[in-house]
């Protein structure tokens, strides 16, 4: 069986070709026009069938095998980060990929050419849906909230856009592999054991403008009131429980107008992460609080709207010991690592992770600290060819045998949430828009940061 895959050799200009051409291309989430016609481009080339989301970016095509099985979801991802300190953003948009996507899309057009072949196929039953992806990193809120105000999508990441427009409704099992810097060159892939979920906030603070050097007591500093509310969630970190992994992280992305003038609005956006999703909305509450009160403080008003963002990360065991399996043959004990630390970065994968058994995976190949300025992928084969190959390969371990393997891991799955209705129930419970500082006539105050 992994004599297949030198199979994907037989693709590596066609892989190494795009992660360049992507790399030189990068563009941020739900605006990854170039790199969706590109790679929309070659799957055609190949001879696939496309679908594509009506009005978004990213696509998916299915290789129907002709023998009864389940459907595994391989993933990719198209977008990129902002980075200007990084020597090779683009110049204008300052877009880069130190997150790796670039990769990510390079490999999945070697699976893809892979499974083209038939030496492959043949040992394989169900179906493979190949699905690429926009907007898994979750930056440029504000555009995206343009976006949601005009009904262009529903959540901020693609692939919880993706399971809202039902596209994933046949799968049964997924996975995808990221890429990531390891210190061992002889480790080629690397196994986790999972990441946080997280939720995505913009708080706008309001005061009242005056003259900032005459009448500054006439005015209500919103930038004042902005500093103590970062102070203030700051002094909440004694009172999160190192069990849920809490990480509460903000940057201003307006901090007022002119340095003469009181600032009268300022804006602020913060991700609240956690390990689960009760954390989560647990110190999501303290901070809508401790906003609130310090607004209040100041008789500033303030606005927050909360976005769900994704779920945590909770890898299927019986996925990842199969997965563990494949490495094991294929690279031996010493060329893959399973890092049981719990990663407090999200990734949406979460969102895949809580309706199928699944795993995110990583290939090495990477130098730099992932969406740092100094992150590239200096070594292209291990970072794409040989990511492909793992794909590929865990693909024969699942459905080969009349898909054995897979049909365990399926049986032995505890989703969680029962439904896909369920889960877009949950995700929409977590949503919210509202003033949370009402100045009573009586001279009260009213603080509402409760969903």
């Amino acid at each position: 069986m992994l004599d297949l895959l030198k199979i994907v050799d037989d693709y590596k200009d066609l892989i190494l070709e795009a992660e360049r051409h992507i790399w030189e291309n990068p563009e941020t989430g739900y605006k990854e026009f170039k790199t969706n016609e590109y790679m929309i481009s070659h799957f055609e080339k190949l001879g696939y069938k496309i679908t594509r989301p009506d009005n978004i970016t990213g696509f998916y095509t299915v290789v129907d095998t002709g023998k009864e099985g389940p459907t595994v979801l391989i993933l990719a991802e198209l977008d990129s980060l902002r980075n200007e300190q990084h020597p090779e953003c683009n110049p204008e948009t300052k877009n880069v990929h130190n997150c790796g996507h670039h990769a990510q899309c390079a490999a999945m057009l070697g699976v893809a050419a892979a499974l083209t072949r038939k030496e492959i196929l043949d040992k394989l039953c169900g179906k493979i849906k190949l699905c690429v992806v926009p907007a898994e990193e979750g930056i440029e809120i504000g555009y995206r909230k343009g976006l949601i105000k005009d009904g262009v999508i529903e959540f901020t990441s693609g692939k919880p856009e993706f399971i809202s427009r039902r596209y994933f409704d046949d799968v049964d099992i997924a996975y995808m592999v990221h890429t990531i810097s390891v210190d061992d060159p002889k480790v080629k892939f690397k196994l986790t054991y999972g990441h946080n979920g997280v939720i995505r906030k913009s708080t706008t603070v309001r005061g009242k403008a005056s003259h900032a050097g005459s009448n500054p007591h006439k005015g209500i500093n919103a930038l004042n009131a902005a500093n103590l509310m970062l102070l203030a969630i700051n002094s909440l970190r004694e009172t999160f429980e190192e069990k849920d992994y809490v990480r509460v992280h903000s940057i201003i992305t307006n901090g007022g107008a002119a340095v003469n003038a009181v600032p009268d609005e300022v804006t602020i956006e913060s991700y609240v992460r956690a390990g689960n999703s009760d954390a989560i909305k647990k110190v999501n509450d303290k901070v809508n609080r401790t906003i609130a009160a310090c607004a209040a403080a100041f008789g500033a008003t303030v606005e927050i709207e909360d976005l769900s963002g994704s779920e945590a990360v909770n890898p299927s065991e019986e996925l990842t010991e199969l997965a563990k399996k494949f490495c094991n043959d294929y690279v031996g004990k010493e060329g893959y690592i399973v890092d049981e630390k719990w990663e407090a970065s999200s990734t949406d994968m979460g969102d895949i992770a809580s309706l199928f058994p699944a795993i995110h995976a990583y290939a090495a190949g990477a130098i730099g600290a992932l969406h740092g300025k100094d992150y590239y992928i200096a070594d292209p084969y291990t970072a794409c060819v040989e990511s492909a190959k793992f794909q590929v390969g865990l693909l024969t371990y699942l459905l080969n045998d009349n898909a054995k393997e897979a049909k365990n891991i399926i049986d032995s799955f505890v989703p969680a949430f029962k439904s896909v209705d369920e889960y877009l129930a949950f995700k929409r419970s977590l949503n919210m828009h509202k003033e949370t500082v009402k100045y009573n006539e009586d001279g009260t105050i009213t603080l509402d940061f409760k969903n």
